[in-house]
């Protein structure tokens, strides 16, 4: 094809082009991996098939709608999308695929499946999480979950980092830094998932599943390499029946997590991004901080050829849980000082610091504080890349002389400086669209009070409505179950959204029956799923 020769462009493109570029967001990528999945499981001989399970919201709030417009393409690959009643069963249902071949009754070689949820919803499945990591994943199988996090509590009502709840149920995660990584860590991460017998987390941010990106296509371009230096035990680490809690607890804790580890060595999933020269400072950072990161080097004026110069490492953390040691240690070999970028709650950092605990060369590990302990990258909020580039650059330059970066650091200085003066601006604070039955529907008697709880509703808490409080999905008016035994008020009503009920929230009103308080639940119905 010459330069100037045009080709056909379809909108399906992001779904059925097999080589090239195409273009879409990060939700569409997730829609096209499970189409790549069956393709490239085909290709090597199985006969799989796809499931996928969870329940919307931001930022994976279209991931549904997307799945729903290609449903009739997706059964063409033998992928079943089952929207879940709530996260905890939609979870449960996605164990349930990796159980499909136990009885020698399943139709496929394996299914693969996609789970999905905000981080609300990953919370409340930390019970289903775990026995089914703790089970495993079928042979063929594996299972991906999606966590969609809102570091800043843009359309949540708390802010949210799922890390740690995967964590704690001994879950692998992955934190891709843009939409065409979202798709080759959801690849990589169902061959993780196959090989180690765990489940995945996926970590997704609205800056990179809600980016658009060109992306390359090409089916063969990625390629899975299986460990060859990691012995698995003589029956695997899969699911099986029958099986015991103790058989379990020594498969995860002895080979399953390490095996992660194996798996993120041999596909070289971490990776040193700069080499720096005689290097002093070491940089690690991952997924949307590696965009921040990058571009507060742009910023400095730093690129790969300067960093060199000014001796700066890289180094880019793909699965920043359980960190894989041989990468970051032969990283660390002779620079002075490590400075860890990572948004919210500090994963990387701690372990860095484990692992370099009582190795040859011990370099200072900076990160959530700075060398005196006093604070350095919040965990409140989001980071900003112009902190990020103050930070970096007074380190550099207390190695190096670079008069053009220490004029680039006093001007950001003074930026950072006038960010902090009050901002004098209009602030409109959002309500009900026009037409929306809550606008009737959320008032109250005069003297009467209400309680709020998830949906669009939840924002009836700063309008004119003497509605006081919330609670999180499902348990709206079980507060006041509490609450009653305790108060001259003798009534309240409660507002409920119409999914809400149907997610979870009938067991709050069973509650509210069994309790025997006072209490008027008002069904909100307007037919929408918010926040």
């Amino acid at each position: 094809m010459s330069i100037m020769e045009k080709r056909s462009v379809s909108l399906d493109d992001k779904y059925t082009l097999r080589k090239g570029y195409a273009f879409m967001t990060g939700i569409q990528s997730l829609v096209r991996l499970p189409l790549v999945q069956r393709e490239l499981d085909q290709k090597a001989g199985l006969n799989t098939a796809g499931y996928i399970s969870g329940y919307r919201g931001s930022p994976l709030g279209g991931y549904d709608q997307q799945l729903e417009r290609n449903k009739k393409l997706l059964e063409e690959h033998h992928i079943k999308f089952q929207p879940g009643v709530n996260e905890d069963l939609a979870a449960t249902a996605l164990w349930g695929t990796q159980q499909a071949e136990l009885g020698g009754e399943g139709k496929y070689d394996g299914v693969f499946g996609i789970w999905y949820g905000k981080g609300p919803g990953v919370d409340r499945s930390g019970d289903v999480l775990r026995h089914a990591n703790y089970a495993g994943t079928s042979k063929f199988g594996g299972v991906l979950a999606l966590m969609g996090d809102d570091h800043t509590a843009e359309s949540s009502t708390v802010c949210n980092q799922s890390e740690f709840a995967m964590v704690d149920a001994l879950i692998p995660v992955l934190n891709p830094s843009g939409v065409e990584e979202i798709f080759d860590f959801g690849i990589f991460g169902l061959a993780l998932s196959r090989f180690s017998g765990c489940w995945v987390g996926l970590k997704c941010l609205h800056d990179t599943v809600e980016a658009t990106a060109s992306i390359n296509v090409d089916v063969e371009r990625i390629k899975v390499v299986i460990p060859n230096d990691f012995t698995l035990p003589e029956d695997g680490l899969n699911i099986r029946f029958p099986d015991t809690p103790h058989a379990q607890d020594k498969r995860i804790h002895e080979y399953k997590v390490d095996a992660a580890r194996a798996f993120c060595r041999s596909n070289k999933l971490d990776r040193t991004i700069w080499q720096g020269g005689i290097a002093k400072i070491g940089v690690v950072t991952v997924g949307k901080s590696y965009l921040d990161t990058r571009l507060a080097f742009d910023e400095l004026g730093i690129d790969e050829t300067k960093a060199e110069r000014l001796g700066v490492r890289l180094y880019k953390v793909a699965m920043p849980w359980p960190l894989e040691p041989e990468g970051i240690l032969e990283f660390a070999q002779g620079v002075d000082l490590i400075i860890v970028v990572e948004e919210k709650r500090a994963l990387i950092e701690p372990q860095i610091k484990e692992l370099l605990y009582g190795a040859s060369h011990r370099p200072q590990v900076i990160g959530k504080t700075d060398e005196t302990g006093e604070p350095l990258f919040r965990t409140a909020g989001a980071l900003d890349p112009n902190h990020i580039a103050a930070i970096i650059a007074r380190r550099i330059l207390t190695f190096r002389v670079d008069e053009k970066l220490k004029d680039r650091l006093h001007e950001m200085e003074v930026r950072l400086d006038l960010s902090l003066l009050p901002q004098e601006s209009m602030v409109r604070l959002p309500y009900f669209c026009s037409g929306c039955p809550h606008n009737t529907s959320t008032v109250v008697p005069e003297g009467s009070i209400a309680m709020a709880g998830i949906g669009c509703h939840y924002m009836v808490q700063w309008m004119d409505r003497n509605t006081l409080g919330f609670t999180h999905m499902g348990a709206e008016g079980a507060n006041w179950v509490g609450q009653a035994p305790f108060s001259k008020r003798k009534h309240i009503f409660q507002n409920i959204g119409d999914g809400t009920y149907f997610h979870s929230g009938i067991m709050a009103i069973r509650a509210a029956v069994s309790s025997g308080i006072n209490i008027t639940y008002k069904i909100l119905f307007n037919d929408a799923v918010a926040m």
